[in-house]
């Protein structure tokens, strides 16, 4: 396919799925959609070779390692810090996720399954491109497509058991308020105070998008080279959310480094290809035949994460409606933790006091624990569990 013709009709996908994500209130997702019209247009003849005729798959699979450090930048300890036990939770479910799968669904889905689905549904995307990358290089095409399957459609598991238990929460937020005593319009907002950096920042005039991108070009190559040191003992993308939160902290990097230098928006659209470009393997025959382990594993999965969350929520005295929900958020992370916590603060408000008494709750955790499971957790885990595919 000409390669203006293949770029052209990736991102025509890409917009359908973004309009009707967003019409939807992110419940259907454009991963979900985009993964649908083109299996669909493989089916009806679009050339295997597409991504490869746009010219993606090359940087796509190069941006992996930028994108990664460039999560690193988002890391506030801060944040992290204040809400410690939601971390705490927030990790409990993912390690849930892995320990239920492997013991319970062993026996019922396959030993190679239950290691492939473990960290795909305990975050989504860079951990499932780390499983599919093993899988396809032990020549295991049909386990590349279930985790890339698996990305597409956890939220449909994940959205309505999230919206559940912060609804109940945020009943229970309204039924403990005492709005005399704390009036939204009375609290006042601090402002964060700017860490002291060890290297000072550059000025704006240096923020330019090669200064900042070959610094980060930089932190990915040193990650690469202390991951080659530990053997493979840690995965070379693990190492770049390392380096990134490290570099990040000392101030070398910038945060949201890819945003700031306008490299961003391109390299998730690559980064789109290299997940999808396992669809091509994906026949009627090989999706039937994933539709169990697919099922079973996403249902294993969630009761994985309620059952941790819930008792770690216990220890911590978070109630369990909150702790259910911030171990959900594993299924789908950033943005749907900001638009769920909207969504539910504004069906169960009667006036914007409310409305703002339940964010107040609820949207931190949320916001804390999507970072937690879906940027940090999932990518440790991926790299631990992919020694064992």
């Amino acid at each position: 396919m000409d390669s203006l013709l293949a770029i052209t009709y990736i991102l025509v996908i890409f917009a359908v799925g973004d309009f009707i994500s967003s019409k939807t209130k992110s419940i259907v997702s454009m991963m979900f959609v985009a993964s649908v019209l083109i299996m669909v247009g493989f089916w009806m003849g679009v050339p295997t070779t597409l991504f490869v005729d746009a010219q993606l798959s090359g940087i796509g699979a190069l941006m992996i390692g930028f994108l990664i450090t460039h999560m690193g930048t988002l890391l506030d300890f801060g944040d992290l810090k204040e809400q410690w036990k939601t971390v705490v939770i927030a990790a409990g479910a993912v390690v849930g996720i892995a320990i239920f799968l492997f013991i319970v669904g062993s026996p019922i889905i396959g030993k190679t399954y239950a290691i492939a689905a473990a960290p795909p549904i305990s975050g989504g995307v860079v951990a499932a491109i780390i499983m599919g990358e093993a899988a396809t290089a032990k020549g295991l095409d049909s386990l590349a497509v279930f985790a890339t399957i698996l990305v597409v459609v956890q939220g449909f598991f994940g959205y309505p058991v999230a919206t559940f238990f912060l609804n109940k929460e945020a009943k229970k937020i309204l039924a403990n308020q005492d709005l005399e005593d704390k009036s939204i319009k009375e609290v006042a907002v601090e402002k964060k105070v700017e860490k002291k950096k060890f290297m000072p920042a550059l000025p704006e005039d240096l923020q330019t998008t090669y200064i900042l991108l070959a610094k980060l070009a930089l932190a990915v190559m040193l990650s690469f080279k202390l991951a080659d040191l530990t053997g493979g003992i840690i995965h070379k993308f693990v190492m770049c959310l390392l380096v990134g939160v490290a570099l990040s902290e000392i101030g070398f990097l910038e945060k949201n480094i890819m945003v700031k230098a306008n490299a961003f928006g391109l390299a998730m659209v690559s980064l789109m290809a290299v997940i999808f470009a396992s669809l091509t393997q994906a026949s009627v025959e090989m999706l039937l035949s994933l539709l169990f382990p697919l099922l079973a594993s996403l249902s294993l999965g969630t009761v994985g994460i309620i059952l941790f969350s819930s008792v770690i929520g216990k220890l911590l005295g978070v109630s369990m409606n909150m702790a259910i929900a911030i171990g959900t958020s594993a299924l789908f992370g950033f943005p749907g933790t900001f638009i769920l916590s909207n969504e539910v603060a504004r069906s169960n408000a009667s006036n914007k006091e409310e409305q703002q008494l339940i964010l107040d709750a609820i949207l931190p955790k949320m916001l804390v624990a999507g970072f937690v499971t879906v940027t940090i957790a999932s990518v440790v885990l991926a790299g631990f569990m992919v020694k064992f595919l």
